[in-house]
């Protein structure tokens, strides 16, 4: 029991204790995020302005970031919906997130949906970035403005339920410009990295080494006395003039 507690009482082990538990946070609530929006991806950053809409000529997600659509740095929460439930009346229709039909491992598309039918019992969707083309988002937009023609092509029937990953249920503004700082930066992950590195030097390493490079103070064996030779010099001197006053106050007293 006294080692336990001692251990606890460890700054060093409390430290890692708390830095252990952060990253159980993170990877559980992700986890939790992923289980119950059925999706293994279920966070994502908006990474371009496709489906920003300009107010006052900007369109930097930061002078009006809980606009309608999205904005480049925004962390969006996705969640697994079957197509037959997807909204598709424009223009509050619901937002996806697909995989380009002619190239499937390439970034997948966060765009809005537009019109929708059915060819032989399987379901498309038109889609198009709000920010896109002419029309922007709210305005009816034109065939000629559709993802399937401007960005890809599958003779226009547009996306198929197949390779819909699921539709955008929340936005997070501003967070997610770290993750696009890391991505287009060649020096922001090693950046980060030191820093880290920086924190556990100055949280573990640097008290390890003053501890150790402290001098310890004399400790006393049992029956063993530690006496200071200039002190008992002193002592001796305080005591032969206290016994010469002595005798001579005595000698005068006798007198």
């Amino acid at each position: 029991m006294s080692t336990g507690k001692s251990v606890w009482k460890n700054e060093y082990f409390k430290s890692a204790v708390v830095i252990g538990l952060i990253v159980a946070v993170v990877l559980g609530v992700f986890l939790t995020l992923e289980f119950g929006l059925g999706t293994t991806v279920p966070i994502r950053v908006v990474e371009s302005g496709s489906m920003c809409v300009p107010y006052d000529s900007l369109c930097d997600g930061w002078s009006h970031p809980f606009a309608h659509t999205l904005h480049v740095g925004d962390i969006i929460i996705i969640q697994k919906i079957n197509a037959a439930d997807l909204n598709a009346n424009y223009p509050n229709s619901d937002i996806i997130v697909y995989e380009n039909p002619n190239d499937p491992t390439s970034t997948p598309i966060v765009h809005r949906i537009v019109s929708e039918h059915v060819v032989n019992g399987t379901m498309y969707f038109q889609t198009k970035g709000d920010g896109n083309g002419a029309d922007k988002w709210p305005s009816p937009p034109s065939t000629l403005e559709y993802d399937d023609g401007t960005l890809w092509n599958n003779n226009h029937q547009g996306v198929p339920q197949n390779l819909v990953i699921g539709k955008v249920v929340m936005r997070i503004p501003y967070f997610g410009w770290v993750t696009l700082f890391l991505k287009g930066n060649q020096w922001g992950l090693p950046v980060i990295i030191g820093l880290i590195m920086l924190l556990v030097l100055l949280e573990f390493i640097i008290p390890i080494i003053r501890k150790e490079s402290t001098p310890k103070p004399e400790t006393k064996t049992e029956g063993t006395e530690v006496k200071n030779p200039a002190l008992m010099c002193r002592t001796e001197t305080r005591t032969s003039t206290l016994s010469a006053k002595t005798a001579t106050m005595h000698i005068f007293k006798k007198g």
